[in-house]
């Protein structure tokens, strides 16, 4: 499938980049693009990605606009943050054609504007690693398992395909045939790193180092889980709390992704994470099963808002509801 053979990387942050200098190092042909239609012009980096054991990948990456593609005939990957999807969903719904799209992003329905919009091939990662961008050209990746790709529409023998595709010694991928178990699970666990990791302003380690935010940590997965099971996933509490533990001790002393956008004044995930739980909540009638979720969420997203109005004064926070 010569057409596959192109691999573009939408979103150019710490994911993006990481994934970028893997592939490109393991001989693909990558194009790494803005997750903006207008920003600037194109730009090469050098772009080093630390590795746990103190390694260092490293190789020049160009950063193209969006804009200058009229068509991405190839693998799609989009590791832009999941706000920006029902956007992007009608931008490029006519560069795409048939080329399958890839999900590499955490949350709960972040896959839905791409079915709404019609695309014939979607598939979703859970992504199981953390990076940072530590400086201009630096990128601290640290990873925790295999991270699983599964179909959302599209077929068995495409899937196994865009996983050869993707997959590097550096950052691996695998193909799996029930994802949804697996998104519900690492949404939960990420409803506990996203909020109170923000709020907390502390790394991804602190909860196998204090008890007490385990605790609080053991109170939002318990909702979740119970939430989980009314909409016929089974993920147990003692399986969120192990991969929480896991991801803790994998990535101690890397911030999460919210913190670092609240720290850099942007929005943040956390509307398909703990916002989103207590959406479905209401929705099943049942909004007082998420009630300690939902506050954390709601408390880091007026932090981000507040961090964003000191970034840009003068600008209108986000309705709530938007």
């Amino acid at each position: 499938m010569d057409s596959l053979q192109t691999l573009f990387i939408i979103g150019s942050g710490a994911i993006g980049k990481a994934l970028a200098v893997f592939l490109q190092l393991e001989g693909r042909r990558v194009i790494l693009l803005k997750g903006h239609i207008h920003q600037g012009r194109s730009e090469t980096q050098t772009v080093c990605v630390e590795m746990a054991d103190g390694s260092v990948s490293q190789t020049e990456v160009t950063i193209h606009t969006l804009d200058a593609f009229s068509e991405l005939p190839g693998i799609v990957v989009l590791a832009n943050k999941s706000f920006g999807n029902e956007r992007l969903a009608q931008l490029l719904r006519a560069k795409t054609g048939n080329s399958p799209i890839v999900l590499l992003q955490n949350g709960l329905g972040v896959e839905a504007p791409f079915l709404r919009a019609g695309y014939p091939s979607v598939y979703r990662c859970v992504l199981f690693v953390t990076s940072q961008v530590r400086d201009q050209g630096r990128v601290r990746f640290r990873p925790v398992s295999v991270c699983p790709v599964g179909v959302v529409r599209g077929n068995a023998s495409q899937l196994k395909e865009v996983v050869r595709w993707l997959d590097t010694e550096n950052f691996h991928f695998s193909a799996i045939s029930d994802l949804g178990p697996i998104v519900w699970k690492k949404a939960i666990v990420n409803c506990v790193f996203n909020s109170i990791c923000a709020l907390l302003e502390t790394d991804n380690g602190i909860f196998h180092r204090n008890s007490e935010a385990l605790a609080l940590g053991r109170r939002v997965i318990a909702e979740c889980t119970s939430l989980a099971q009314l909409q016929g996933i089974a993920v147990g509490a003692a399986e969120a709390e192990a991969s929480l533990l896991e991801i803790s001790r994998r990535s101690d002393g890397q911030q999460i992704s919210t913190l670092q956008d609240i720290r850099m004044g942007r929005r943040t995930e956390i509307d398909t994470l703990n916002i989103e739980m207590a959406r479905i909540a209401v929705g099943l009638q049942q909004p007082e099963l998420v009630q300690q979720t939902q506050l954390l969420g709601e408390l880091t997203r007026l932090k981000a808002e507040l961090a964003m109005a000191r970034h840009r004064p003068g600008e209108i926070l986000p309705d709530k509801e938007t």
